[in-house]
């Protein structure tokens, strides 16, 4: 205790009184020093920090959301970065197309018809749908696309369910990230402009539960519309997304802002040429209407004043601002959309270069590689729905290649050639690599002594050259297995390679 004391600035106690008061002054201590740490949370408090929290998850509620997303729609258009910002972020994702196809020769038949339907284009699979599709993401984050499907052919017909019309998702009990059913609340205008209000479930598309009752809290489950969520930018736990200009709209303004204050400023400065001095009121005025006579006069002319009066140009130096000074806020604004700065504003800078305005770095092809895997994900997940229920249908045009197996909540297709579940969903890749270079390092390959089959080959090669409509040439060169034919192999090889083999060469003719 002496010790302490020592510490604390006090004697070492000489008797009990004195040792008991020496105590009461450490409590004394103790309690300021407790009251010190609350007055330090209340000043954190104080400085908006519990304001700020309490904002933020208003703003990230379901109503927050939706604000959110009308806003990302309203920037989108109006905003000159937004909207550049949208396109860019399209085109570096869906600019070169994808390619989509099987190994089979049967199910991809029945991917290009369900991917070809001139409704599941419209609503999800063709260039229009693609550009929505990813503005969706861009402006709210979210995106519903649910699958119609007919029980007696397997037929599926995609379309998209507005993020405004879905108020939640209900998730597997103790599961956030197993989604079973989304809440739809709409209106229907029939012909005679009657408005009906309506409420509907639509279950998760991997939620296929044994048990379907037609009815959840007295609301009609729609189960044979199941649907595909998409969403970005989601923390963990989050039921939904938000958009990817939401970081970037607060500095796309800023800018736009300096922008319109300096073209004002500019204005200004444009309207007043010259500054004049007087001694007195009268003589001011006098000279103000003697200058606004002169206004018309030409380039060149000449003006007589007296000794008392003085006629100069306005200086300039230090009255204006530069331009380039908004380019940090334009800077932001490329950060939260995870493009250049130079890309953003199609514009390489002062100090920039050409190539340097046009190129991607490492960091940002990798971003957008990683979106083009996400819709590589959703491609797979939605065709592979629509082949299964060709499968699975009693009149499905799959019938017969598998069997439905059921795993828990989720109604699979066992195919009897695992190969035949192969959805191939392919971007082109973002780096710029010249072509000689490509087919240089082709050609390489085709002379290695393990090299790629033919097939895989000739993708290869097609894609280098950004053929389009891969799928239709493979088919040309492929039997009904979706084995390679060689051009180069004639019918009598094919025929004798099939008796030596101990099969009919007539049936391999076929």
């Amino acid at each position: 205790m002496g010790k302490f004391l020592q510490l604390l600035g006090l004697q070492e106690a000489a008797t009990e009184s004195e040792i008991r008061i020496s105590e009461g002054t450490v409590q004394t201590l103790a309690y300021q020093l407790e009251e010190s740490l609350t007055q330090l949370e209340l000043a954190r408090e104080n400085k908006g920090w519990a304001r700020v929290v309490d904002s933020y998850m208003e703003e990230f509620s379901r109503e927050g959301l939706r604000r959110a997303a009308e806003q990302g729609r309203v920037f989108g258009l109006a905003n000159p970065l937004i909207k550049r910002g949208r396109n860019v972020r399209h085109a570096y994702v869906w600019g070169q197309g994808v390619d989509i196809g099987a190994r089979d020769e049967k199910v991809n038949d029945v991917i290009q018809s369900f991917v070809d339907d001139e409704g599941n284009r419209e609503a999800f699979y063709g260039a229009q749908a693609r550009q929505e599709y990813e503005g969706c993401l861009y402006d709210e984050g979210n995106f519903f696309l649910a699958h119609f499907t007919d029980p007696l052919t397997g037929r599926v017909r995609v379309r998209v369910i507005p993020f405004d019309e879905i108020q939640t998702v209900i998730t597997a009990p103790g599961d956030k990230l197993s989604p079973w059913f989304y809440e739809r609340n709409w209106t229907e205008t029939d012909a005679e402009g009657k408005i009906t209000e309506r409420k509907a479930y639509y279950p998760a598309l991997k939620y296929q539960p044994a048990m379907r009752p037609k009815r959840l809290k007295d609301i009609e489950i729609m189960w044979d519309a199941p649907v595909r969520h998409v969403k970005v930018n989601a923390l963990s736990g989050w039921k939904f997304g938000i958009g990817d200009s939401y970081a970037a709209i607060p500095w796309a303004l800023s800018h736009k802002g300096f922008l319109e204050d300096w073209a004002l400023l500019m204005k200004a400065l444009a309207k007043i040429a010259f500054t004049t001095s007087s001694k007195s009121a009268a003589a001011s005025q006098s000279k103000r209407a003697a200058l606004q006579g002169l206004a018309g006069m030409p380039a060149g002319s000449t003006v007589s004043m007296s000794e008392d009066q003085k006629l100069e140009a306005v200086p300039k130096s230090g009255a204006t601002i530069d331009s380039e000074s908004s380019r940090p806020l334009a800077t932001l604004a490329a950060s939260a959309l995870d493009l250049p700065v130079t890309i953003l504003l199609a514009d390489p800078g002062q100090t920039g270069a050409r190539a340097t305005a046009e190129t991607l770095d490492l960091p940002t092809r990798l971003i957008f590689q990683a979106r083009q895997q996400l819709h590589a994900e959703v491609y797979k997940d939605s065709i592979g729905y629509a082949v299964e229920q060709a499968v699975i249908a009693p009149r499905g045009p799959l019938r017969g290649l598998g069997k439905a197996v059921r795993d828990g909540d989720r109604l699979m297709v066992e195919f009897k050639d695992p190969s035949d579940s192969t959805v191939e969903v392919t971007f082109p890749g973002l780096d710029e690599i010249p072509l000689d270079i490509i087919m240089a390092a082709l050609e390489k390959a085709d002379g290695m002594a393990v090299k790629p089959p033919p097939l895989v080959f000739l993708k290869l090669v097609l894609q280098a050259l950004k053929v389009p409509d891969i799928d239709e040439i493979v088919q040309a060169v492929t039997d009904a297995d979706g084995n390679y034919l060689d051009p180069g192999v004639t019918a009598g090889d094919v025929a004798t390679r099939a008796f030596r083999d101990g099969e009919d060469p007539a049936e391999a003719l076929k």
